[in-house]
């Protein structure tokens, strides 16, 4: 396979985002990126063509791709992509294997500079290739796309039963301490190792899991010390805690080769027959009025402990905790069965990717 080498400003122009105050809103159908992902919606597009989206300010370390119209705040690029070379999903994909972090200017706040984007270099092949190698590329992430669309349906399924048996509760509500144990994780600062357990915060969280492969390594007896507290077991949930708060992640791993911080520890493990239950309020409209009510800190919002201790919840009984277990259990042991395949169909891709980019894998016997 052929390659001809190109700086990055001849394959993109790179273009800055920009505030969103005045496209916010409720009735809003654009999505607004921001370099932690979803904002909200916006009433108009900032562009609406498949781009190469990169963080300039904050979380940098890797691309983001979107092929429907959106808008970008000003922390977060996004791309122009010059189609007479490269086409944008191969860019995204070429892009995706650097580590953008090695190329950060930033002292307190991880920051890139659009000229030293600009001069970055990639080998690309033709057109036609591209073509070829993307289909290799393309039934993986489809699949991935549709296992998360039954996903999301299946957890607001799992939310329309706890509202109808539970949104309507008259009883009287108890603190959540009385009925789950409420920790949180380190607020300390480990030192970074080269290797060893993963240290989990807020950006890391996704809903069933934890992302690792942007996580900072720690070592064992970091490790130990903050899981003298803060141990994560199956069947735990974790919470944001600090900045975008409210993040929710269930745990649905065996083997827990991570630590938190300043996450918050919801330690279902201990009361499973409570698990769904929980995760279900937790994301209820109900609860996340109350959580927005309880922050505090003026330039970075967080949520202490304490307040979290202390979140009114209804305390079912056996009878309703059986009847509803019955409903969504099934929902969501689904759910964990396709985040697992996920993530096996996201280790298949990323080991090929290399491979394809390169030429060592040969595409050229593919007939499209």
């Amino acid at each position: 396979m052929k390659f001809n080498r190109y700086a990055l400003s001849d394959l993109a122009t790179i273009k800055y985002g920009k505030n969103q105050k005045k496209v916010l809103s409720e009735s809003g159908n654009i999505p607004i990126y921001g370099t932690g992902g979803l904002m909200g919606y916006a009433t108009t597009a900032l562009y609406d063509k498949p781009s190469v989206l990169i963080g300039r300010k904050g979380t940098i370390g890797k691309v983001k791709y979107v092929e429907h119209p959106f808008w970008t705040v000003d922390t977060l690029f996004y791309t122009i992509v010059n189609t007479d070379i490269v086409l944008p999903k191969y860019l995204y994909y070429v892009m995706s294997l650097i580590d953008l972090n090695n190329y950060n200017e930033g002292t307190t706040i991880p920051s890139l500079r659009t000229e030293t984007l600009n001069r970055l270099e990639f080998d690309i092949p033709s057109l036609v290739e591209q073509e070829t190698i993307l289909s290799c590329l393309n039934p993986i992430d489809e699949k991935i796309a549709l296992n998360n669309a039954i996903n999301n349906n299946l957890e607001q399924q799992a939310q329309a039963v706890y509202n109808k048996m539970f949104s309507e509760v008259n009883s009287e509500p108890v603190e959540l301490s009385s009925i789950i144990d409420v920790r949180d994780g380190t607020h300390d600062s480990p030192k970074v190792q080269t290797t060893g357990y993963y240290l989990i915060t807020s950006k890391h969280l996704l809903s069933f899991g934890v992302d690792k492969a942007s996580a900072n390594h720690i070592s064992k007896v970091d490790f130990d010390k903050i899981n003298e507290r803060s141990l994560v077991e199956t069947k735990d949930i974790l919470m944001s805690m600090i900045g975008t708060i409210g993040l929710i992640s269930y745990i649905p791993y065996e083997a827990i080769d991570f630590a938190i911080k300043n996450v918050a520890l919801f330690k279902t493990s201990h009361t499973p027959e409570l698990a769904y239950y929980f995760l279900c309020y937790l994301k209820s409209e109900k609860t996340l009025q109350h959580i927005e009510k309880c922050l505090a800190g003026s330039t970075q919002k967080y949520i202490s402990l304490g307040e979290l201790r202390k979140m009114p919840i209804y305390t079912p009984t056996t009878d309703e905790i059986r009847e509803f277990n019955c409903l969504v259990k099934p929902m969501f042991e689904e759910i964990v069965s396709r985040t697992y395949e996920n993530t096996l169909l996201a280790e298949m891709r990323d080991t090929l990717l290399p491979k394809l980019m390169s030429g060592e894998l040969d595409v050229s016997d593919i007939d499209l």
